[in-house]
């Protein structure tokens, strides 16, 4: 299966990310360490990518998108593969779903792992007191969770148009919300229903 995960800062995604590959055997692709790859092996892709992190810019989109491409031909994708923190704009998503319109009938679902703003908020600043990690602090986390809102909109409206976005219930235990995500994978993996609904709680 290919599947693109959405999430907000603090919603948890990362452990459920872990648990989706383990449990579909399929390789996590996170546009971050795919980045941070390419500038260890000092590939060309690597050198220029860097030139605009240096300077504190956004990679643009064909570089990002070509650094997806070369990462989906090897062989660890050919069944599938979770996306992480990618696709970050419309234009990215219209790419990779002609990128992967050759590929089993291309992408089989968008995750969209939901949980409520105050709730993220308070789940952050748990975790900055715990972890002491800088890209928790208060305003920092307003900031990214504005960037979120205003990238994750239109990509969240694509797939919903196509029919392939499930919005899960983020509340719970990781247990109950990987329960909720595992429903939605099922269901599109054995054919039934469109995956636009909301799972259960």
């Amino acid at each position: 299966m290919y599947i693109v995960f959405i999430g907000p800062p603090g919603a948890g995604k990362g452990t459920q990310c872990r648990r989706l590959v383990e449990y579909l055997r399929i390789p996590h692709l996170s546009t971050g360490d795919m980045l941070r790859q390419a500038q260890q092996q000092k590939t060309e892709l690597g050198r220029v990518a860097t030139t605009y992190m240096e300077q504190g810019k956004l990679v643009p989109d064909h570089l990002i998108l070509e650094i997806v491409r070369l990462r989906l031909q090897q062989d660890d994708c050919d069944e599938g593969c979770l996306f992480d923190g990618f696709p970050r704009t419309r234009e990215q998503a219209t790419a990779l779903e002609s990128d992967l319109a050759s590929r089993n009938g291309g992408l089989n679902l968008a995750l969209e792992l939901r949980v409520d703003e105050a709730e993220l908020i308070e789940r952050v600043s748990r975790r900055a007191q715990t972890e002491h990690r800088d890209d928790d602090a208060a305003a920092t986390l307003q900031e990214r969770l504005r960037v979120y809102r205003s990238q994750t909109a239109p990509i969240l409206d694509f797939y919903r148009k196509r029919g392939n976005l499930a919005s899960v219930n983020g509340l719970g235990t990781p247990d109950e919300v990987f329960q909720r995500i595992r429903h939605e994978v099922d269901s599109r993996r054995n054919g039934q229903g469109n995956g636009q609904g909301n799972t259960p709680t």
